[in-house]
């Protein structure tokens, strides 16, 4: 029996020359066997008869009921009413008859979707995604691929709106277009199938310059481009770092290295540096507002007169400097950091409220003790006052020893100072401190004593006295005074 290959050649030998004899001669076989072969392959193959199946009595059945659901309807659903029209089959071969349909009706119905083509600096796509609690805002320019993760703990309107004035400043201009799904926060209604987004949203889409756009609903193929995104950051992000549970300053940091690395590597789809064709693209783009509006965490305070702002009920302290000023006060974790005009004042550790932090270098130095001093008004308080830290000191503890006539006192100490002297009357206050006695006479008593008064001295310090000079003798003197008493 020849093979294939070999009734093929016979087969195009008869076909270049159109006799049986001629190709037999050059194929080395029988012309009878050319004209079989010939005659095998001119002729019709006989049709294999339909195989039937227990469901063709109901293949109608599913597939209208197929069309009506667009696609969607389950077999354990029609496996009911195909039993009441007469299926007596298994549910698995059932299960083949609707995944037939399912298909027939996706090959009929494809909505025949064309690739999206960008014009540069027009569209930014933004979508929300969430990771284990961590909501994940993410942000792409549909032209250059260029990509934008933040992290936030929701995804309210005010966060979103957050997200895209810190998308705006890191593109450092403001696209024509920025498509959203149809997002609660950025919702006010829909009629016809056009969204009308809520008056906030107006206002931050006029102030910012951009026209805000919905992609249709329960269509994210529309902004698949997005999608993609999120799908993205989930797998190459969150997911290696292992960010769920983490801290959200670590987290976002964690971000925008990811974002570095992204858009300075070479895009798989557009075969370019998605950071270096953001840069031919921002000057399609329109400008930033010159007033723009902050949505940093950091908080405005006023310094007070104290150096001090005030924030969560505790009190922080700045340099002094910065008195009258408003500075930015915002929470990294368990530290607190200051803000003046973008630069970092003053740094501390998150206190309880009701506590303080108080550093020193805000004040030019240590904390000096209270110095309370005397201010003299009459002639013998200045008297008393020009003897130096003794008078003043004098003052002092006598008025907390609570001498209530201590302004008469200061008189007649005063005129003892024109009777003794400016020298004897330190030496008799400093005593008279020292024993606290702080009346005039106890003063004068001290000053008609003289030197003869007694100088206590504590235990183990040395006894040093004023004794008066006495003649001297020998001690031979001595021995003759004894012999002549003998």
């Amino acid at each position: 029996m020849k093979s294939e290959r070999e009734r093929m050649d016979i087969i195009a030998a008869y076909n270049d020359l159109g006799s049986f004899r001629a190709a037999g001669a050059i194929c080395g076989v029988d012309p009878k066997t050319v004209k079989a072969a010939v005659l095998a392959r001119s002729a019709p193959s006989p049709k294999r008869a339909a195989r039937r199946h227990n469901f063709d009595i109901v293949a109608d059945v599913v597939a209208v009921r197929v069309d009506k659901t667009s696609g969607r309807i389950t077999a354990k659903r029609l496996l009911p009413a195909a039993q009441a029209a007469g299926y007596a089959g298994s549910a698995r071969n059932f299960r083949r008859l609707v995944a037939q349909a399912k298909r027939r009706w996706r090959a009929d119905n494809h909505r025949g979707r064309r690739p999206g083509v960008w014009a540069p600096g027009e569209v930014l796509a933004i979508d929300w995604g969430a990771e284990g609690g961590l909501h994940i805002f993410c942000a792409v320019m549909a032209f250059s691929h260029w990509r934008f993760v933040r992290f936030a703990t929701d995804e309210k309107a005010a966060t979103t709106f957050e997200m895209l004035a810190r998308c705006f400043e890191a593109l450092g201009a403001v696209p024509k277009v920025v498509l959203a799904d149809r997002m609660g926060c950025l919702k006010g209604g829909v009629v016809a199938n056009i969204v009308v987004p809520t008056p906030a949203y107006v206002r931050f889409a006029l102030h910012y310059g951009f026209r805000p756009d919905f992609c249709e609903g329960h269509d994210p193929e529309s902004k698949g481009v997005v999608e993609n995104l999120v799908g993205y950051a989930k797998s190459d992000l969150v997911v290696p770092e292992d960010l769920v549970g983490t801290d959200l300053v670590a987290a976002n940091e964690a971000a925008r290295a990811w974002c570095d690395e992204v858009n300075g590597r070479r895009h798989s789809e557009t075969c370019a540096v998605p950071g270096l064709r953001l840069e031919a693209e921002r000057a399609l783009m329109g400008p930033m507002p010159s007033l723009r509006p902050s949505f940093s965490s950091a908080i405005s305070r006023k310094v007070d007169r104290l150096a001090v702002v005030r924030f969560g009920g505790g009190r922080y302290s700045v340099p002094d400097k910065l008195i009258g000023r408003t500075v930015q006060v915002e929470v990294l974790g368990a530290e607190v950091r200051i803000l003046h005009f973008g630069e970092v004042v003053a740094t501390h550790d998150l206190v309880a409220p009701g506590e303080a932090s108080i550093k020193d270098e805000h004040y030019g130095g240590p904390r000096r003790p209270p110095r309370r001093q005397p201010r003299p008004r009459t002639v013998a308080e200045k008297a008393i006052c020009e003897l130096g830290e003794v008078g003043e000191a004098f003052i002092k503890a006598a008025a907390a020893a609570g001498v209530t006539k201590l302004a008469s006192e200061l008189e007649e100490l005063a005129g003892l100072k024109a009777a003794h002297g400016e020298e004897a009357l330190v030496a008799a206050l400093a005593r008279a401190l020292e024993f606290h006695r702080y009346k005039a006479s106890d003063v004068r008593s001290i000053l008609a004593a003289g030197a003869g008064l007694p100088r206590p001295v504590r235990v183990g310090e040395a006894l040093v006295l004023d004794l008066p000079n006495v003649p001297r003798r020998s001690l031979s003197e001595y021995a003759a005074a004894n012999a002549t008493a003998s």
